[in-house]
């Protein structure tokens, strides 16, 4: 005969699977909560806004690169320039605003979005806020105005490649270098060895072309002479207020000024509407997959990288 058990196993059993039962329901209903959460919130950002107004405000914030590959804070110029050409071909647009907060980019993505900026056929509006120095900047001057705030930065009209050079860290280990090219030149810039007088000449004459092209667009977008544009061209930024003394902008000022300028200049009622990205919910998805692999990858990555980056910034 099976033997009862005593009356404080039977309770304290009950609590057990009671107390189990309100964790495990409440912890379902936490992962339904967060599911939804994360679902609404990138459907939420794929619902496109309804697009009303006669001004195209196109933030350009970060890095300007012809592609997102760090998953840092950058610009893609192929998406600038088509938010650019949306705007011009919509008649309810009367004028462009860019309004620009960054560090500038690589000379590639920066002279796209130029372009279609000198091309765009409506009022542009360029809007420093915080930063708008190197490629920002040469983007701003192929705006019709210039606006910025008199504590930004901008200006630094030079070009930079730098790089680090990892030899002695190398020797230190016993590490050797083997060089296996055909092409003399074709391992020039790698940070796994010394960069012969050659080379250096070589991509410091590369930079001087970039910055000579660099100079003649702003003297030819401000309309200064170039003599002028190349003392400036120092590669050190300048303060809002500076660089309005300095002819490098119009006015001081932010996109509510900028605004009632062109209420003004067009004799209109400015309604600003933003535009832009969209992405697809699978670009969002791989996107917070891809950031994570990459971050643990990124080590290992860099240390393989043995090109020079050219960069307005």
């Amino acid at each position: 005969m099976k033997k009862p058990q005593p009356k404080e196993e039977i309770t304290g059993g009950k609590i057990l699977r009671t107390t189990w039962k309100v964790i495990s329901t409440g912890i379902s209903i936490l992962m339904v909560l967060i599911f939804a959460m994360f679902f609404f919130s990138i459907l939420g950002s794929l619902v496109p806004e309804l697009e009303t107004g006669n001004v195209a405000v196109i933030p350009i914030e970060g890095l300007i690169t012809t592609g997102d590959e760090t998953f840092q804070t950058t610009v893609d110029s192929a998406g600038i320039v088509k938010l650019i050409e949306k705007a011009e071909k919509n008649d309810d647009i009367k004028a462009i605003v860019l309004e620009l907060n960054s560090p500038g980019g690589t000379p590639v993505a920066t002279d796209e979005i130029a372009t279609a900026v000198k091309e765009a056929n409506k009022t542009t509006i360029a809007v420093i806020r915080e930063t708008g120095a190197s490629g920002a900047y040469w983007i701003a001057t192929a705006a019709d105005k210039i606006y910025a705030n008199k504590m930004s930065v901008t200006g630094s009209i030079g070009v930079q490649a730098s790089r680090l050079e990892f030899t002695g860290l190398l020797a230190d280990y016993n590490v050797t270098y083997r060089k296996l090219t055909a092409g003399r030149l074709k391992d020039a810039g790698t940070m796994l060895r010394e960069m012969t007088s050659e080379e250096q000449q070589l991509f410091q004459t590369m930079l001087n072309k970039l910055h000579d092209e660099f100079i003649r667009t702003v003297a030819e977008n401000r309309n200064l002479p170039e003599n002028t544009v190349r003392e400036l061209a120092t590669g050190f930024v300048y303060l809002g207020s500076e660089a309005k003394e300095l002819g490098l902008i119009d006015e001081l000022g932010n996109k509510k000024d900028a605004l009632k300028y062109l209420e003004q200049e067009l004799n209109i009622t400015a309604e600003p509407v933003e535009y832009k990205e969209q992405g697809t919910f699978f670009d969002k998805l791989a996107g917070v997959a891809s950031e994570n692999f990459y971050n643990i990858g990124q080590g290992i990555g860099s240390a393989l990288t043995t090109d020079v980056q050219v960069s307005f910034t």
